[in-house]
């Protein structure tokens, strides 16, 4: 084991499992269970993942690289990591900009996304207590609906939930995230297997694999391939400072493309394996669609469960499940902003951990008592902050960056991977996170962008 920095050190993490279980963690979070099955389903089912899978490897694991590689060369926050790649670089201080607009939208996806954890936490207690046990499906979907609008409630679980991330990440890199990732994750694969065992036996295996992995060719259209693009960017935790603050407790000899490939791969087969233990119950039982959209996280698999033998058991099993990923996830989203605020106060960890995060709930109190304000906070980060990160991210490494500093941080990596890491940097991540971030605007702004390509190829 590593031992403790001395104040004023950067900190490392004490093993390689540890470092991939953090990272891992980090990616893997409510985006594989609530997001990705119901993004599969509005478009498409398997002509989605298709698309998906060669988004992540184009795109997503090749910024996963970059970010990997500028936080182990700046050994400092995401900010302080990117000052020092353009000062050595002999370029200008304001690239700085990535570190920042990824630090702004990870503080602003955890103002909600501990609320959205918090039902999760609620409804564990739910499936627990057999609240919905023999109740009709409208019955128990309208009760999301009545827990929601209770907004004291709500408030109570976000604010347990943030209570503990906060708690973690004042621990430190290895005695809290370290140490709480090497428990959670193995505990949360083991957990994982057996939900998607029980769904085999208990659901309608055949459907699901049909419905996840037939392609229909004539299924794919603009709109596939951009909802794939986005929850390949995002699924990873990308543009969002973490990988660089991760990247950053890394020591010298570890092996980058290894790493970012493990973490791609996991954060993938996760998805791809929480598909197989959610679609078999929607086939499963009558009423239950996989277009249901966000309402078949809270709604359609509860009704489900609420259906089956034992189903408080197995509920119970996968909202806690859900819960460890968001938790993991919430834990990295918090560090990358206090690794900011250490290098820049004299204020102890502990102190730093508690003020943002205090923040950081008291925002988050805006979300409980307000679904516009969700979707603002969700917009601003998932259609501005996070793409235009990773669109600076993209060309900095692939156009203002030597070839010689990012080989020196690859240097581990074969020819052929080195190549296609700055193919991707230089002209496939632009051109892709380009196209999000300005039908992202478009969507709310309504430019008519996207009616005129879509309206075109269809």
């Amino acid at each position: 084991m590593a031992a403790t920095p001395a104040p004023g050190a950067h900190a490392h993490w004490s093993s390689r499992f540890g470092f991939l279980m953090a990272a891992i963690g980090s990616s893997v979070g409510l985006g594989n269970f609530w997001r990705f099955p119901y993004t599969a389903g509005e478009n498409g089912g398997a002509a989605f993942i298709l698309i998906y899978l060669v988004c992540i490897l184009f795109i997503g694991f090749p910024i996963l690289m970059a970010e990997l590689s500028v936080g182990r060369y700046g050994q400092a926050s995401a900010i302080g990591s990117v000052a020092k790649v353009a000062k050595d670089n002999g370029s200008r201080r304001g690239w700085v900009s990535i570190g920042l607009a990824g630090m702004i939208g990870g503080i602003l996806i955890l103002c909600f996304y501990s609320v959205v954890a918090g039902w999760v936490s609620a409804y564990i207690v739910k499936m627990f207590t057999g609240e919905f046990t023999g109740q009709e499906s409208e019955v128990v979907a309208a009760a999301f609906g009545s827990f929601t609008e209770n907004s004291n409630q709500v408030l109570f679980w976000h604010t347990a939930f943030m209570l503990l991330t906060i708690w973690v990440v004042s621990k430190g890199v290895t005695g809290g995230i370290e140490r709480a990732a090497s428990i959670l994750m193995p505990v949360f694969f083991i957990m994982l297997l057996g939900m998607v065992g029980y769904a085999m036996i208990a659901g309608d295996a055949g459907a699901a694999f049909n419905y996840l992995f037939s392609v229909d060719l004539s299924e794919i259209t603009p709109a596939t391939f951009l909802a794939a693009v986005g929850q390949a960017f995002f699924s990873i935790g990308l543009g969002s400072a973490i990988m660089i603050t991760y990247g950053s407790y890394l020591d010298k000899d570890a092996n980058i493309g290894q790493s970012a490939g493990i973490i791609s791969l996991a954060d993938t087969g996760v998805a791809l394996i929480a598909g197989l233990a959610i679609f078999p119950f929607v086939f499963a039982f009558p009423g239950i669609e996989p277009t249901a959209g966000p309402a078949l996280f809270f709604q359609a698999l509860p009704s489900a469960f609420a259906q089956m033998p034992a189903g408080e058991i197995v509920g119970t099993a996968f909202f806690a499940l859900a819960l460890i990923a968001a938790l993991t996830s919430s834990i990295s989203l918090l560090q990358a902003v206090v690794a900011w605020a250490e290098e820049n106060s004299s204020w102890s960890r502990g102190t730093i951990a508690w003020v943002f995060g205090g923040f950081i709930w008291l925002v988050g109190t805006g979300v409980v008592y307000s679904m516009a304000f969700f979707d603002l906070l969700d917009f601003i980060s998932g259609s501005i902050a996070l793409p235009l990160a990773g669109l600076l991210m993209a060309v900095f490494m692939g156009w203002v960056v030597s070839k010689e500093i990012a080989r020196s941080q690859l240097s581990q990596a074969s020819p052929r991977l080195f190549f296609f890491f700055r193919i991707s940097m230089k002209f496939i991540a632009p051109i892709a996170l380009t196209v999000i971030l300005v039908l992202g605007l478009d969507d709310r702004f309504g430019f008519g962008i996207s009616e005129a390509l879509f309206g075109a190829a269809g």
